[in-house]
């Protein structure tokens, strides 16, 4: 600013030159008008040349920066002064590098601002094709466009735009049409990978210069590389950014000549149509999820009328066709706001009811969307809209999905803020508008109240969904429907949220909704619904509930459930249990803020919060005296916990609340508690005080506290035989004390981060001195526990901790974190009496908690004082003769150093350290140490994961290579470049010894080295060649003794070489293939196939080579090579390797090479095996699947299946199951099938499975509408199955062989002929189903019921008239299998339903859509009711799914609530709801009860269910009379309502009572044994008085108590 203020421009540039000086290294002077002043360099790191630049260009008038220096008037500051040193800062690794390039930028603004001036002084362009400004401009942008560092690349793309706008304005002023630069970077782009993010952002920035069609013309393969990169996460936004830019061009260019809409679409479909579908229906979920998300709005927005040729060509029965039209009509709606239910008339609604009903979530949450979404809220929902969401959402509660469960919640917001805002619209109206149409007013009504009875019936569906015993799924996602209710629907404006608030007059909506009975959402009964949740076994549903009574009930609690909650509340908080305890630190929260006054009132929580000091000082006490009772009746953490979320989570400040003498108080029980706890896993208590920083060993810890046990019942040590499990005691102790000292971590550190935020400026709430002693709690349990549970919890706590004294301004506190760094890094270079750093223990975890909580802004100098310290104790040689039971001082640094690398907090902050800490791992991995070399090689892979950055994933697999070519890598880790080429030249150099000398030259270091390099990302061009020098020792490490080095040295060779060299490394590879009678090490020729085979792949993947020109040769050298193949080659592994060779060129070799192959491995395969070779597996593992992989082949092999041995018989299966081909199936079949019996009979376990496995696969999947080809006779027949069958009967062979045995048994079954037999057998095949249903059976024995259903399901269907008791049995196994815990299981018994359904319905549909599971659930009762109504056993059928406890000793148990071990035993399966299965089962057994009278049968089936029944069910209603609660809550009552054995006897009872109702009203016949007026009366009576104390039961029960017949 200085320099601006010169009276004259040439004294200002006079300085501004002047101050460029400062990249001299020696003194110079400083001259600023008539100030001169003498200065001296401060330093290397570039940081005083980037403030004047950065200065300069941001400070100063363009004259001064367009200055000459010495009358030369083309040496203008601008380019000749600034220039080269910013082109420097950008070339140099530094720390400011993201500053750099920030300077670049403003260099490229200030030019373009100046350009006139520019080209006025220069008069001539500034940019020319050649010009050494351009080249040098191009080159950091091209060496840098990968950079690391975070924002670099950022910078440099702006960077690239301006150069670019730069050169086109010159280009215009000078008339330079041919405009070559925009060509050569065209070029140039395209050579990049495709995986190479700069790629798109570069041809983003480029495309308005050069036009949509020669960029799509010229290369063809852009759009399938877009869909490529949507398919990869970090990918996909450039790849959707390059697809706007690509369109929003192809719109300017087509919008200068006259084109209507629709043929703007139609130019639009001729070049995107194709990619946008093969996107949406592709089989990867992550490029549909992002083709849906990105491409499509864009689309619509470029293109509105895109729709059209969009949905033209789908087939709405093809699931993926499905997703696409649901995606394409949504994002349309959502975008243009057009209504999509008259694009394809009446069968829109047909198929969108297809989609609702689908079993893929993407499907159905795509249908969702197209009902929810509207760009205006105002728009009203339709009546048949809100009737299909009354149907969906009900189906849609229990699915696994935690993303479906988030959109689904936003898509019911966004429906319901479109119903909030159309109601609000219309009482507006009504009040504004007195005089109005009437009929126009009746539709206004009409519309108002349907949208009002949806809110109403929304607000009530979730808590009948909330009762103990539902699915957590159910739960979670009713709670999320609630929050959208209360959220959309109520009068909830808070000044803290800036989204999402409801509109000011949403209050007249809501009185006018209350003036109707309606919308009462905060009622009694449903708060004791959210607070009965307050003790699930799962933390979210514990928090939404708390979430929803603290902000949007009565801020007070009923005096009655208060006192009743606060009783409960003291229980849990004492309880072993960590889950109660964490309940009751829930409910004293709720209880605090929802008690008298407001929660910010400080008396309140300070008169709550010494209650719970009070507490903890009591637990303390007995923790003292007998530590086995505190664990069980007095644990420390729960009240910790209460203490943390009361005094923590309230608003108001914590010192007004507590007060020095309270928080002191505190203060020191947590310091006398830590080292109790300790004292107790030391196993005494003076050695835990001591200054001693070494943690016991777990073996200390678990002998300290079997003493304690056997102190406290009263006898000595224990002797005997050793008990491996740990004691019921035991856990007691150890929980107790691991979990206390965590809390004691955690809340310590909030609690002073919140003292001292809060603090006033002149106040101080804790001295220097009582922060020590913070301090050493900390210490004490980082460095002297050994539980990692502990030392986590810790960290988290004395993070921080030092946070905020490290940012306080007191100098006195942030001196005490860098003192216990000090300490910390004392500790690990002093050395120890056990081992501090493996095992968990927290000594690197406490120097790590310093370092993250340093502020990242500033030069971080704890870091680099650390960082120093540790490489140099890390260096220090490691002593002769060394203790391995401890850790030495370098190899504690090790481990820290790996605990600093691997932390997220540090961030990019430690990769400046990178290549020091890579040398030094890679150098001590050759320590004569193995526990240092045990820690270098983890520093070092944790090292590789933070250089390279996370590796990039997609759908169709995890690549093996990170994003950054190899050239960048070095770019930015240039040391490394020097060290690593020097330890592959030093390997290679080991291996050039005398070719008869047996020697094994190990080094540590090379291995980890080719690892590194192979995860560098290929295909990159190297145009400087300064990468040239790794490839010849990369080739000559092909000759490496050690296997797996070969295969690393060949992945390594595919990342170092560029494109252009692939065909030269062909050539040389080729070139020294041997001949029949030459002599060769078989090692290096393994390795050099294997360097062949990895760079064909690549080059023919990126499409480096013309086959036909550059292969020739190539080919003839492998061709000339056969005899590698044939048994003139004894090593199995090199045969394997040529045969992988010639498999990567098999569609550019003559059928002649193929054939000479195929029929010397036929011929070799066939000859008995005299002994055992390395590698033999290997090599028939590749030649099988080299000869399957040709149909004629395969077939000749499979025709000696038989004869062949048993290793080749399993490579054969195996590939089967794994790569097996259609185009052999029925031959493969066959001989499967004519093998099986001794297969069946084989003693060899993996044999039979993997034979089965094949057997499923290739039978499975066909026209299953018929039965397979019988390739067996009968008594072969019978025979396989008996053996099959008798397998699964005696559960003999493991989960695995039974799971295919059931599924080949299900298949074979229905070859049988006679029906007798048939019959028998399906009885058997029945049995094992039901027993294999079981929960309690393995996952994958329950997966196989259901795969057995499924492939037999349209046999069955077409003799179910001839097979009534079988068919039920079935059907039956599929409802308890659409309950199954595991998702895969339920689908796969979906599908089963769906193809009764179709089969049913007479369609053939090889590929049938498969609806949903719940969905799937109806299906199967409606088939049941449907065909087998008046069968025996349908009833039956029915009952089975009704819980059948009996209540009154349910309302026993109830009541002992007092829990008698430490983990609670979870049920088999978590996922079924009995309630909700009473509310399915219901509505058909009221139907089999109309049918009474239709069938004597079923007459005679029901009335002797009444006989048994009635009288049970009339003692569950009287006993439901005998528990109703009082006026008040009791703790009684409320302990049934958390007891879900209740609530879920209840449905079964209100069940049977509705099912018993239904029959006395309908026959004569039932055996009266009660007035149905009566029992009706008495049914409404109890529910009702159920309801009103917290029971909902669901709408299906209600409406049957009610007199209504559900449908």
């Amino acid at each position: 600013m200085l320099i601006n203020s010169a009276p004259e421009s040439r004294a200002g540039a006079a300085a501004a030159w002047s101050l460029l000086q400062v990249s001299n290294l020696e003194h110079w002077l400083l001259t600023v008008g008539a100030l001169q002043v003498q200065c001296r360099p401060a330093g290397m790191d570039g940081v005083s040349r980037l403030v004047v630049c950065r200065g300069l260009l941001t400070c100063c008038r363009p004259q001064i920066l367009l200055s000459s220096h010495e009358e030369a008037t083309e040496m203008f500051l601008l380019q000749k002064g600034l220039f080269p040193i910013v082109y420097t800062l950008c070339e140099e690794k530094l720390d400011c590098h993201y500053f750099a390039f920030e300077v670049l930028t403003l260099w490229l603004k200030k030019v373009k601002e100046c350009l006139a001036d520019i080209w006025e002084m220069i008069s001539a362009p500034l940019l020319p094709d050649d010009s050494s400004l351009l080249q040098e401009l191009i080159h950091i942008i091209w060496t840098n466009a990968e950079s690391p560092v975070e924002g670099v690349s950022e910078f440099v793309r702006a960077a690239f735009g301006l150069l670019l706008d730069l050169y086109e304005m010159d280009c215009e002023h000078f008339s330079n049409t041919k405009k070559t630069l925009y060509s050569t970077l065209l070029g140039r782009i395209i050579k990049l990978p495709w995986d190479a993010k700069a790629r798109y952002h570069h041809l983003c920035a480029l495309l308005p210069y050069v036009g949509t069609d020669k960029v799509l013309d010229q290369h063809a393969e852009i759009p399938n590389h877009i869909l490529k990169c949507l398919a990869t996460n970090h990918l996909s936004p450039c790849g959707s950014e390059l697809y706007r830019c690509l369109i929003q061009q192809q719109r300017r260019e087509l919008s200068n000549s006259s084109h209507t809409e629709l043929d703007l679409a139609g130019q639009w479909a001729r070049r995107w149509r194709s990619v946008i579908h093969e996107a949406l229906t592709s089989d990867v979920t992550l490029l549909q999820n992002n083709s849906a998300t990105y491409l499509l709005p864009c689309s619509f927005q470029v293109f509105p009328s895109a729709v059209d040729p969009l949905l033209t060509s789908l087939d709405p029965l093809d699931p993926g066709h499905l997703h696409a039209w649901a995606c394409i009509l949504s994002s349309y709606r959502a975008v243009t706001g057009g209504s999509p239910w008259a694009l394809q008339g009446s069968s829109t609604l047909e198929i969108l009811q297809l989609a609702l009903e689908s079993a893929d979530d993407k499907i159905r949450l795509a249908a969702l969307n197209l009902i929810c979404c509207s760009p205006k809220t105002k728009d009203a929902p339709t009546p048949e809209e809100m009737s299909i969401m009354r149907k969906f959402i009900p189906q849609n509660l229990n699915c696994e999905s935690s993303p479906f469960r988030q959109h689904f919640q936003a898509g019911v917001k966004k429906f319901l803020v479109r119903i909030r805002d159309s109601c609000l619209s219309h009482v507006k109206g009504q009040k504004n508008n007195k005089k109005k149409d009437t009929r126009d007013s009746a539709e206004a009504l009409d519309a108002l109240k349907q949208g009002i009875g949806f809110v109403e019936w929304l607000g009530q569906l979730p808590y009948s969904c909330l009762a103990p015993g539902h699915s957590y799924q159910r739960k979670k996602t009713a709670l999320l429907l609630l929050s959208v209710v209360l959220e959309t629907c109520t009068d909830s404006w808070s000044p803290d949220r800036k989204k999402g608030q409801p509109p000011a007059n949403i209050g007249s909506l809501i009185g006018y909704a209350r003036q109707t009975g309606q919308w009462d959402f905060v009622s009694r009964t449903k708060q004791l619904v959210l607070i009965s949740c307050l003790e699930d076994s799962t933390n979210e549903i514990r928090e939404l509930s708390a979430g929803l009574l603290l902000r949007f009930f009565p801020p007070r609690l009923p005096d009655d459930v208060a006192a009743v909650l606060l009783a409960r509340t003291k229980q849990l908080l004492c309880s072993p249990r960590v889950q109660e305890a964490q309940m009751g630190a829930l409910m004293m929260k709720v209880v605090l803020f929802k008690s008298k006054g407001t929660p910010e009132d400080p008396a309140k929580t300070s008169c709550l919060v010494e209650f719970l000091v009070t507490e903890l000082e009591e637990h303390y006490l007995t923790a003292k005296a007998d530590m086995m009772l505190a664990a069980r009746t007095k644990t420390i953490h729960g009240v910790l916990s209460a203490l943390q979320r009361c005094l923590l989570e309230a608003s108001s400040c914590v010192y007004d609340t507590l007060g020095h003498s309270l928080t002191m108080k505190l203060l020191n029980l947590m310091e006398k508690t830590s080292l109790l706890l300790l004292g107790v896993l030391y196993g005494d208590l003076d050695t835990c005080a001591s200054e001693k920083d070494a943690p016991p060993s777990f073996c200390d810890m678990g002998n300290a506290i079997s003493s304690l046990i056997a102190q406290a019942s009263g006898g000595g040590q224990a002797d005997g035989e050793e008990v491996v499990l740990l004691s019921e005691e035991h856990s007691l102790i150890l929980t107790c004390c691991w979990v206390s000292l965590k809390e004691i971590g955690i809340f310590l550190g909030s609690l002073v981060e919140k003292l001292l935020s809060g603090s006033k400026p002149n106040q101080r709430p804790l001295t220097k001195e009582e922060l020590m002693r913070a301090s050493e709690v900390f210490k004490n349990i980082l460095l002297k526990c050994r539980h990692w549970g502990a030392v986590e919890g810790c960290c988290v706590g004395f993070t921080r901790f030092c946070t905020s004294l490290l940012c306080s301004g007191d100098e006195e506190l942030r001196d005490i974190p860098a003192h216990m760094l000090k300490q910390g890094l004392q500790v690990l270079q002093s050395p120890c009496s056990t081992s501090v750093t493996r095992r968990a223990a927290g000594l690197p975890m406490l120097i790590l908690c310093v370092l993250t909580a340093e502020e990242a802004s500033k030069s971080r100098p704890l870091l680099a004082y650390s960082m120093r310290t540790l490489l140099e104790t890390a260096k220090t040689p490691v002593p002769e003769n060394w203790d391995q039971t401890v850790d030495l001082p370098q190899v504690c640094a090790v481990h820290t150093l790996q605990a600093l690398v691997r932390s997220s907090g540090l961030g990019a902050a430690i990769l400046q350290y990178a290549q020091s800490v890579a040398i030094l791992s890679l150098t001590l991995l050759s320590s004569p140490c193995w526990a240092m070399r045990n820690a270098a090689l983890q520093l070092y892979s944790s090292l590789c994961s933070r250089m390279l950055g996370r590796r990039p994933t997609s759908e169709e697999g995890v690549s093996a290579q990170h994003g950054m070519s190899p050239l960048a890598f070095f770019i930015h880790y240039p040391e490394l470049q020097t060290f690593l080429l020097g330890e592959l030249k030093g390997a290679a150099q080991d291996l050039q010894g005398p070719s008869n000398e047996a020697r094994l030259h190990l080094q540590p270091s090379l291995y980890p080295v080719l690892t590194l390099l192979a995860q560098l990302q290929p295909g990159v061009q190297d145009s400087t060649q300064t990468l040239s020098d790794f490839l010849p020792p990369l080739l000559q490490l092909s000759a490496s003794p050690i296997y797996s080095v070969r295969v690393m040295a060949s992945k390594a060779l595919v990342a170092m070489t560029p494109p252009s060299e692939y065909m030269n490394i062909l050539d040389k590879l080729t070139t020294q293939l041997p001949g029949p009678q030459e002599r060769c090490s078989h090692n290096r020729l393994h390795g050099q196939l294997l360097q062949i085979k990895a760079v064909v792949e690549r080059a023919l993947s990126e499409h480096s080579v013309a086959p036909s020109a550059d292969l020739g040769e190539v080919l003839r050298r492998v061709d000339a090579s056969l005899w590698l193949v044939t048994g003139a080659q004894r090593c199995p592994l090199v045969r394997a390797a040529y045969l992988g060779v010639a498999d990567s060129l098999r569609g550019f070799c003559s059928e002649t090479f193929l054939s000479k192959i195929s029929e010397t491995l036929i011929c070799d395969l066939q000859k008995p095996q005299q002994q055992l070779h390395v590698g033999l597996s290997t090599f028939h593992h590749q030649a099988v699947h080299f000869l399957c992989a040709h149909p004629k082949w395969a077939c000749e092999i499979w025709a000696v299946f038989p004869s062949l041995s048993p290793d080749l018989k399993l490579s054969l299966v195996t590939w089967c199951v794994v790569d097996g081909c259609l185009e052999h199936k029925e031959v493969i079949h066959r001989v499967l099938q004519a093998n099986l019996k001794e297969a069946l009979l084989s003693q060899n376990v993996e044999y039979r499975r993997t034979y089965l496995t094949a057997l499923v696969a290739v039978t499975a999947g066909g026209d299953s509408t018929s039965t397979s080809p019988q390739h067996l006779s009968q008594p072969l027949l019978q025979d396989c199955l008996d053996l099959l069958l008798s397998d699964l009967e005696d559960q003999d062979g493991g989960p695995e062989f039974l799971s295919q045995a059931l599924c080949a048994a299900s298949l074979l079954l229905f070859q049988l002929s006679d029906s007798r037999l048939k019959i028998t057998t399906l009885q058997r095949w029945c049995g094992v189903l039901e027993i294999q249903r079981s929960p309690d059976a393995p996952e994958v024995l329950r997966l196989a019921c259901a795969e057995a259903l499924c492939e037999t399901a349209p046999l069955l269907m077409r003799d179910h008239s001839n097979l009534p008791a079988i068919m039920i049995r079935l059907i039956n196994t599929g409802l308890v299998l659409l309950q199954d815990q595991s998702q895969q299981v339920r689908m796969k018994a979906a599908c089963f339903a769906s193809k009764l359904h179709h089969v049913k319905r007479g369609e053939f549909q090889r590929s049938a859509y498969i609806m949903q599971v719940n969905q799937a659930l109806l299906l199967l009762l409606d088939l049941l009711l449907e065909e087998f109504w008046d069968t025996p056993g349908t009833l039956e059928v029915l009952l089975f799914h009704l819980p059948q406890s009996d209540l009154r000793s349910v309302t026993k148990e109830a009541s002992a609530t007092a829990c008698s071990s430490l983990y609670e035993q979870d049920e088999a399966n978590v996922f079924a709801e009995p309630s909700v299965m009473s509310a399915h089962v219901l509505p058909y057994l009221l139907q089999t009860a109309e049918k009474h009278s239709k069938s004597s049968a079923l007459a005679q089936s029901l009335n002797s269910w009444v006989g048994d029944n009635a009288a049970q069910v009339l003692d569950g209603l009287s006993v439901c009379n005998e528990i109703q609660p009082a006026e008040t809550l009791t703790p009684d009552w409320l302990a049934l309502l958390r007891d879900p054995h209740f609530y879920n006897t209840l449905c079964g009872l209100f069940t049977k009572a509705a099912f018993l109702l239904q029959l006395l009203k309908t026959s004569d016949d039932v055996p009266h044994l009660c007035d149905s007026s009566s029992l009706q009366r008495s049914l409404q009576e109890v529910c009702s008085l159920l309801g009103q104390n917290g029971v909902h039961f669901p709408t299906a029960l209600t409406d049957a108590v009610a007199g209504e017949l559900p449908r």
